[in-house]
């Protein structure tokens, strides 16, 4: 896909696709955690939202961020990699704090989210995946 510079009039310039080459990969596993929080939030907001309120809308909001990322990823564009950038960030901000928060004082949740305790119950691919996701859209600016 290639996008026209209109301030300088010359011939188009190649677009950086946020979701190819290695961003393919990024919308893969972006795209599994969406499914993976969303329905374990889903699931266990229906079957048991009193046991663990905090925990269980916590995984809801991961779920949320991972689908925009993805749908970031996949649109492609500047404004869409800045977008992204924010999300990885904010992701990032918040596997850190749940997770120390699980670590500290793990009787605050009485069930996991997928951030609990930095991501160990996902083999810490939620604490590797914003830092990575930050990188791929740093290095696509330049790209």
């Amino acid at each position: 896909m290639t996008e026209t510079d209109t301030t300088s009039g010359s011939a188009p310039k190649a677009r950086f696709e946020l979701g190819a080459g290695p961003g393919r990969v990024l919308v893969w596993f972006y795209g599994v955690f969406t499914v993976a929080a969303a329905s374990r939030s889903i699931v266990q907001m229906i079957l048991d939202f009193g046991k663990a309120p905090l925990a269980y809308v916590l995984s809801a909001v991961a779920a949320l961020v991972y689908g925009f990322i993805t749908y970031s990823l996949v649109r492609g564009g500047e404004r869409a990699r800045r977008t992204a950038l924010v999300c990885c960030a904010a992701e990032l901000a918040g596997v850190l704090i749940v997770g120390t928060w699980t670590l500290v004082e793990p009787s605050a949740f009485t069930d996991a989210t997928v951030w609990s305790y930095l991501g160990r119950d996902y083999l810490f691919i939620p604490v590797i995946l914003p830092v990575t996701g930050m990188i791929w859209l740093r290095r696509a600016k330049n790209g």
